[in-house]
């Protein structure tokens, strides 16, 4: 006998995306399907709402690692100073936000939804190219919110247990996906911080090397970026750091992230740009 509590379409078998699903049933809760002026907000967006900014991630031997800074900004203000944008999307896989924060959040936990309601439906998880697609129809979902200006451009990355390794992948706004070699950033920071990760990664990099890395990126990124924080050592505010490997996914401790920011700094104060790279390949830094 039927709940009398639930709607019928709750009951009956049907697609394995939620947010399918939700589309058919409750559209306007859709993050892109929000009611919005007429007009384009264009150059006010910023001020109009806090956007967050700098994501990297990159490979290593056994996984991948993710990290954002904590700076949300409004326009020319700081909105907030700790706000989190590396969130998991799954056991084995994470996603960064860039762009307008609210509206980001709430696709972050439409796409953790969307993930666990197929493993609930179908029994098994999603591969990780069907992961990056199931984001990529989010995304595409928002474009009429992004030509507004009010975007947003995440990172995922992840363990693939099929190949096992780890993989990045970024998009556009349109929900155009892309796989991406070795590292990536995504944010108002990127530009720089992909710069300082060509000179640092290598193929060889563990764990502990890959997250030096990519806090080196990041604060690479702040240096010359007014959107993008670095590490707070007043407040003791640093990058949110994840790590996935074949073990899953999982946040380094905040005094783990401050150990590796420390030491960072401190080589900083020697040299303000930061390590040196060698000029070829083999040759002396």
């Amino acid at each position: 006998m039927r709940d009398p509590r639930l709607p019928a379409a709750f009951l009956q078998p049907g697609t394995s995306s939620f947010s399918d699903f939700l589309a058919d049933q409750a559209p306007d809760l859709l993050p892109g399907r929000r009611a919005v002026p007429q007009g384009h907000a264009g150059g006010q967006a910023g001020d109009l709402a806090p956007h967050g900014t700098t994501i990297v991630a990159a490979t290593f031997g056994g996984g991948v690692v993710m990290a954002g800074d904590r700076r949300a900004t409004m326009g020319n203000i700081i909105a907030q100073r700790d706000i989190e944008k590396v969130f998991p999307a799954d056991e084995f896989s994470a996603v960064g936000i860039a762009g307008s924060a609210g509206i980001a959040v709430e696709m972050v936990r439409l796409f953790q939804t969307e993930l666990e309601h197929y493993e609930k439906i179908e029994g098994t998880t999603l591969s990780m190219d069907g992961k990056a697609n199931r984001l990529a129809a989010l995304i595409r979902g928002n474009l009429g919110m992004a030509m507004q200006g009010l975007a947003v451009v995440p990172l995922f990355a992840g363990y693939d247990l099929a190949s096992d390794s780890g993989r990045i992948f970024s998009y556009d706004v349109t929900g155009g996906r892309y796989e991406e070699t070795a590292f990536h950033s995504v944010g108002s920071g990127s530009l720089f911080a992909r710069g300082s990760l060509k000179k640092l990664y290598r193929a060889d990099l563990d764990e502990s090397g890959c997250v030096t890395a990519v806090v080196q990126a990041l604060y690479d990124a702040a240096d010359d970026d007014s959107a993008t924080g670095g590490p707070d050592l007043t407040r003791r505010i640093f990058p949110v750091v994840q790590v996935i490997t074949a073990d899953g996914g999982r946040r380094l401790a905040d005094a783990d992230v401050a150990a590796v920011a420390d030491q960072v700094i401190a080589g900083r104060m020697a040299r303000p740009d930061g390590p040196v790279a060698p000029l070829v390949e083999g040759g002396q830094a």
